[in-house]
């Protein structure tokens, strides 16, 4: 049986850490290991700032979309804005790319999302907005306990 949530919040930063608690309250019910609770904290957050600060240039009268479902102890998660959209992706996608140098952004984020899930898709189309789906599986914490 899958379980399902669906969540939306103002585009401001301060709520980038409300969506990476509420996510890991959600999947908590799998008892996921420390190691797989970092790292769907961090995609959410990469995702989130993404949609923030280039989706919606740091206009609050955005909204972020979550929607995470659990299936067995497979966890898809999609985070979708309706922003300004990626006019590049293959560019985008890049390691150290940063469409906002002078924030200082790393151009990591789609890296990082990349190295910690068995599956990741990105969709984006200029003045549309885009839209991340995530593939983790989660271990069985229960095993590895004896």
């Amino acid at each position: 049986m899958a379980n399902k949530m669906n969540l939306a919040f103002s585009a401001l930063s301060e709520n980038e850490s409300f969506a990476r608690v509420t996510v890991s309250a959600f999947i908590a019910q799998l008892d996921p290991t420390m190691e797989e609770l970092t790292e769907i904290k961090t995609i959410v957050s990469e995702a989130v700032t993404n949609a923030i600060i280039h989706g919606y240039e740091n206009d609050p009268n955005g909204q972020v979309y979550i929607t995470a479902e659990l299936k067995d102890r497979e966890l898809e998660l999609i985070i979708r804005d309706e922003g300004v959209g990626i006019s590049d992706l293959d560019e985008a996608r890049q390691p150290l790319y940063t469409s906002k140098p002078e924030l200082e952004r790393s151009g990591m984020g789609f890296t990082i999302m990349e190295n910690f899930c068995q599956e990741m898709k990105v969709i984006s189309e200029p003045m549309i907005g885009t839209t991340v789906y995530v593939k983790k599986q989660l271990t069985t914490t229960k095993a590895m306990c004896r």
